[in-house]
């Protein structure tokens, strides 16, 4: 990608404006575009299933008449991946095996692309019909003579196709009705290195990718993660969120600066949008989050600028408003102490849940200190709510288990700040949170304070099991286990659950039963979790360093859950065959 990424619009239609950043002032009339500087080539998905092994190169599909350039009407497919090696992207063709299985699978309606197993809604799931006579965008098929950037190599060729297409991939995320991340579990073929969903999360151009579509103007925002054949899910929000642009790992270092002013004006189109068409809370959320999302300097406001910068009528609007992005949501999203201090003053409530905002992350029922927690707020501003007499011990319901506000903990000065008000560590086990979002460090700081790894809460499991389950995006998770079995932690403890999410898997696996495959990922995962260990339960979610790192430290493979499966049928049952041969040795 080059220096001046820039989108075509929401239609479809191509875009002539060309809108610099620096004059994406959200506060006027600009809109932020993105511009073809190349022609988006797409191959039918019909003559890809037809291929086999490693995928052909631009200029190979050229040649035999697969390539067609894009039209608007064509259905299309964006898939965004990492690449296995150094010179092509697949080279054994592990990725596109499996990427042509999940297109059949959706295209004959044999798969459903389902929610997260963390998010309120596990049963919604939705099928992409036109997947059939649709076509698809892979960058080895659409760019002439792409490789591997390094530093110094091809700096000049800025007027190149290749270097024009590479600037227009914005442009192409933006006319894809679907995006697909296709990142299960592979070995980089030059660096020995697996690569998966965390990985692809670090990398700085798939951030890119992944910001283009979220932050593009379509009504479908969608991503879809391919994890194997067996499961592709929606991605979970905070996903995205906690992954800056600016963080990014880039082969080519001077890149970042590029790709930073892309996620600026990216940023600047959606709220411009979002301005003029709705809803009204997304557009709050974003004004609000701006600075935090692009490691910019965050604004202070006096009272009136704030009511007139997120639109609010009046005070009143702002305080009484009790869906949505309130008042005082808006002050706590953007940092703004003074302003909620003044909000409360006013009588607005420092204990308000949230409401009508689940799908961009933030839960009903969640109270505005978890909201704080849970956006990576300083620590300043959870003192400031709890010196409002927020309540740090409040409890929110989440898929069967208690969150209260340190369940959700980002940093350890966060912790630090709960702990002063009296947050407790017990009950709602908030370690269970934070071993598997969190980093090492910050659950560093919660066994440091007494907070016992092998205390079992009412939902039934153990941190590690947590790390299993909600790691796979959390490139602290092996160093977390550590930590843990280092605080005496119990490799073999076999979950237990209790209460709500006991009846969840009672439900399940009655579902199973009956229904076998056909029954979504979420009823599949929680008919196996009573009885299961760290092992299956890092099986079943097909991390394979976690799966090595806990055979390492004498994880039994042999142990069943309550129905009788082993950590090698849960990895199986998910489609994650690549750890079956690990599991097998360690069998013997």
């Amino acid at each position: 990608m080059g220096n001046a990424p820039l989108l075509c619009q929401s239609d479809g239609t191509k875009a002539t404006a060309v809108v610099d950043v620096a004059d994406a002032d959200i506060s006027d009339d600009h809109v932020c575009v993105h511009q073809y500087l190349f022609p988006m080539y797409v191959v039918k998905v019909s003559d890809f299933l037809l291929m086999h092994g490693a995928p052909q190169a631009h200029h190979a599909l050229k040649e035999k008449g697969l390539l067609h350039e894009w039209q608007p009407g064509m259905f299309t497919v964006f898939v965004s991946h990492q690449w296995l090696g150094a010179r092509m992207p697949d080279p054994l063709g592990q990725h596109v095996k499996i990427l042509r299985e999940v297109l059949q699978q959706l295209k004959d309606k044999s798969l459903k692309v389902e929610a997260d197993i963390t998010r309120q809604e596990p049963g919604s799931a939705t099928s992409y019909e036109q997947v059939a006579d649709g076509y698809l965008f892979l960058d080895w098929f659409a760019i002439p003579q792409i490789t591997a950037r390094t530093q110094g190599v091809n700096e000049d060729a800025t007027r190149s196709d290749a270097a024009l297409a590479v600037q227009s991939i914005p442009a192409y995320v933006e006319a894809c009705n679907m995006f697909v991340a296709l990142v299960p579990e592979a070995v980089h073929m030059d660096t020995g290195l697996q690569c998966n969903y965390n990985t692809w999360l670090s990398r700085g151009w798939c951030r890119a990718e992944l910001w283009c579509r979220l932050l593009s103007n379509r009504k479908d925002t969608s991503v879809v993660v391919i994890f194997s054949v067996k499961e592709a899910l929606y991605i979970v929000p905070s996903d995205w969120q906690r992954n800056l642009i600016a963080d990014g790992l880039f082969t080519v270092e001077s890149d970042r600066a590029q790709v930073v002013k892309l996620g600026e004006m990216a940023m600047a189109s959606k709220i411009q949008h979002l301005r003029q068409w709705g809803p009204m809370s997304q557009y709050r959320f974003y004004l609000a989050r701006w600075p935090q999302l692009l490691n910019q300097k965050r604004v202070t406001w006096e009272l009136w600028e704030f009511l007139q910068h997120f639109h609010f009528p009046d005070i009143e609007s702002a305080i009484k408003e009790e869906c949505g992005m309130t008042g005082m949501l808006c002050a706590v999203l953007a940092g703004d102490v003074n302003i909620m201090q003044q909000l409360v003053e006013r009588r607005a409530n420092p204990n308000a849940r949230i409401c009508g905002l689940s799908d961009i992350g933030y839960y009903d029922t969640q109270t505005l200190l978890m909201t704080a927690v849970k956006s990576s707020q300083d620590s300043n501003v959870l003192s400031a709510l709890m010196s409002m007499h927020a309540d740090p011990n409040a409890v929110s319901r989440l898929v069967g288990y208690r969150v209260a506000a340190a369940w959700l903990a980002q940093t350890p000065d966060q912790i630090k700040t709960l702990l002063e008000y009296r947050a407790q560590l017990v009950g709602t086990q908030p370690l269970n949170g934070v071993a598997g979002r969190a980093s090492t460090e910050t659950v560093k700081s919660f066994l440091e304070s007494r907070c016992d790894p092998s205390y079992l809460p009412k939902e039934g499991y153990l941190p590690l099991h947590a790390v299993g389950f909600f790691g796979r995006a959390n490139p602290h998770a092996c160093d977390t286990v550590r930590i843990l079995l280092s605080f005496r932690a119990d490799v073999n403890a076999q979950t237990d659950p209790q209460g709500p999410l006991y009846w969840d898997c009672v439900w399940a696996r009655v579902h199973v039963s009956l229904w076998g495959m056909e029954s979504s990922v979420y009823q599949r995962k929680m008919a196996c979790l009573p009885g299961a260990t760290p092992l299956s339960v890092a099986a079943m979610m097909g991390d394979k360093t976690l799966v090595q790192l806990l055979l390492d430290n004498d994880a039994e493979v042999e142990i069943s859950n309550h129905r009788g499966d082993t950590a090698e049928d849960m990895a199986r049952v998910s489609g994650h065959t690549h750890l079956l041969p690990i599991l097998c040795t360690f069998s013997v």
